[in-house]
């Protein structure tokens, strides 16, 4: 999705990803069979998964953190492999400058998590490990969450006529 009709229709849908094209189509003045038809075209290059942004808290897990892992390269796959099944794993990058991975944590106590880490240490031979706690969100997924946003992100991109 390169063209502004493209970039607004993924900024609505970033702001409400259940909104209705017709509402879609009266905001950015796009015809919804154009909105349609990029949709159908374009969504699978652009749009990776429709979701929801959860709130844990409500739910009963009021742990989160980010953690950066260090591994010995002995243990990397055996790691990023159980990293990937951890039921309490909700994101996982691999990264660089020094560490090999980051993950996102969702517990429902520290003494849950701490005892997952434990777990992880025995198992695995970890180099280090820096944990970071949630404390609160203070942007989440605002990235071309706006259409306001697409003359200043992409400045190449002209008004359609």
């Amino acid at each position: 999705m390169t063209n502004v009709n493209d970039l607004s229709l993924l900024a609505y849908l970033r702001q409400d990803s259940r909104a209705h094209l017709m509402d879609i189509s009266r905001k950015s003045r796009i015809p919804v069979s154009t909105l349609h038809d990029r949709l159908m075209e374009k969504a699978g290059s652009s749009i990776l998964r429709y979701t929801c942004l959860a709130d844990f808290c409500a739910i009963g897990f009021a742990v989160q953190a980010h953690v950066l892992f260090k591994i010995n390269k002995s243990d990397k796959d055996n790691v990023h492999k159980f990293l990937m099944k951890s039921l309490n794993v909700n994101n996982l990058y691999k990264i660089n400058n020094g560490y090999d991975f980051i993950a996102e944590f969702v517990f429902r106590s520290i003494s849950e998590m701490e005892g997952f880490f434990d777990s992880l240490d025995q198992k695995f031979s970890i180099k280090s490990k820096e944990v970071h706690y949630i404390i609160s969100d203070l942007k989440r997924e605002a990235f071309l969450s706006s259409p306001d946003f697409i003359p200043a992100l992409f400045p190449e991109s002209k008004e359609p006529q």
